[in-house]
């Protein structure tokens, strides 16, 4: 595959998969509406089982493509420097999906009314999803979204491995991204029963994926992490 191509490819799966983060965000924020592909009349007639079914596929999904089985798998098929803007294309299109076929549910877990109670959860709410994108470039945004390895191939440069970051909030939390995410599912002043859902199966998928995560870890930098783990909390910071 000609490395102009795999470069056009790493971009635009970084602007697809952007563009499924920024779904889900808007979506929480009450900004998108859930379930905006939806064509009229075409609704299951089981809406939280419905939810349930589509947040588990999508966490099959995404921790199954983050395996390095199946990083080996689908090598054999497209170029090394490709895997990962194939993982963040993915992403981006089933977030789209997700948001854009999840169904309206009736009720409330909990409401806050307006005024400053409900404006701090809206400032932590922000808080939350600010917190994952500080952490992303903490690390090394442009390797984890795919576009540093296109770069590198177009270039015709060798992609050595990122040195092991413990800087930052690093120093502190093992998974700064994922805590981010906890706190952007969880912190609204109004839970519907729309959003519970996918708010509960966002953290299930969470804690699944990270025994699989660390695992994998250990494996690649033994005692390394082993000791890292010892320093650092999981989600929570260790001081």
């Amino acid at each position: 595959m000609k490395r102009s191509i795999v470069l056009l490819y790493g971009i635009v799966s970084y602007l697809v998969g952007v563009a499924g983060l920024v779904a889900i965000i808007a979506s929480l924020a009450q900004i998108l509406p859930f379930g905006f592909l939806w064509r009229e009349g075409a609704f299951p007639e089981n809406p939280m089982l419905w939810n349930t079914l589509l947040v588990t596929v999508w966490g099959i999904i995404h921790s199954g493509m983050a395996r390095p089985g199946f990083k080996t798998a689908i090598t054999r098929l497209i170029p090394v420097a490709a895997e990962r803007s194939t993982y963040v294309l993915v992403s981006g299109v089933t977030s789209i999906l997700l948001t854009g076929f999840w169904m309206t549910v009736p009720g409330q877990v909990w409401h806050v009314q307006t005024g400053i109670p409900a404006n701090i959860i809206w400032a932590v709410f922000v808080f939350g999803w600010a917190f994952l994108l500080a952490s992303t470039f903490a690390i090394n945004h442009f390797d984890l979204f795919g576009l540093r390895q296109v770069h590198l191939h177009f270039r015709n440069q060798p992609n050595p491995p990122l040195p092991f970051v413990k800087r930052a909030m690093y120093a502190y939390i093992r998974h700064p991204i994922q805590t981010g995410v906890l706190i952007g599912v969880w912190a609204t002043p109004s839970m519907t029963m729309t959003q519970i859902v996918l708010s509960v199966g966002f953290t299930v998928y969470i804690f699944i994926g990270l025994w699989f995560e660390e695992r994998d870890l250990i494996a690649e930098h033994g005692d390394a992490y082993r000791a890292y783990r010892m320093e650092t909390g999981k989600v929570l910071p260790k001081f």
